[in-house]
């Protein structure tokens, strides 16, 4: 998928004014994700997508995957984009369901398996990916 491509989608799915808010949200949802989940991960997602949205996943390779739940995504994906939690949610949910469409099954399946099961419905996935 390309780049511009994905923006688009993520502004049509937030509903998004513009391709600068689409890709405002978008970083920060990818940077907080990067959070949770390993360093290989990240690099392997990062792998299947363009250029620009690399970056957000792969700039701190030194760290470790952290260990937190839905609530906490949320108020962080709120945080790092300046919105309420209730809307980080729909947020989160407009990039991360792309993203799912972005990358193949199985590396959707392995980045859902890192992740409790409440992280599922971002992706527009009630479990595993087929």
């Amino acid at each position: 998928m390309r780049y511009d491509e994905f923006l688009a989608r993520v502004r049509e799915r937030g509903e998004y004014t513009d391709q600068e808010e689409a890709e405002t949200v978008t970083t920060g949802v990818l940077q907080v994700l990067s959070q949770r989940i390993t360093p290989g991960e990240a690099a392997d997602v990062a792998a299947q997508l363009p250029e620009p949205l690399r970056a957000p996943l792969t700039g701190d390779g030194e760290r470790q995957a952290e260990r937190f739940g839905v609530e906490e995504f949320r108020r962080r994906v709120a945080e790092r984009i300046g919105a309420r939690p209730r809307t980080a949610e729909w947020d989160a949910s407009a990039v991360l369901s792309t993203l799912a469409d972005a990358v193949s099954g199985g590396e959707l399946n392995q980045i859902i398996s890192q992740l409790p099961s409440g992280y599922a419905v971002f992706f527009g996935k009630a479990d595993l990916a087929d």
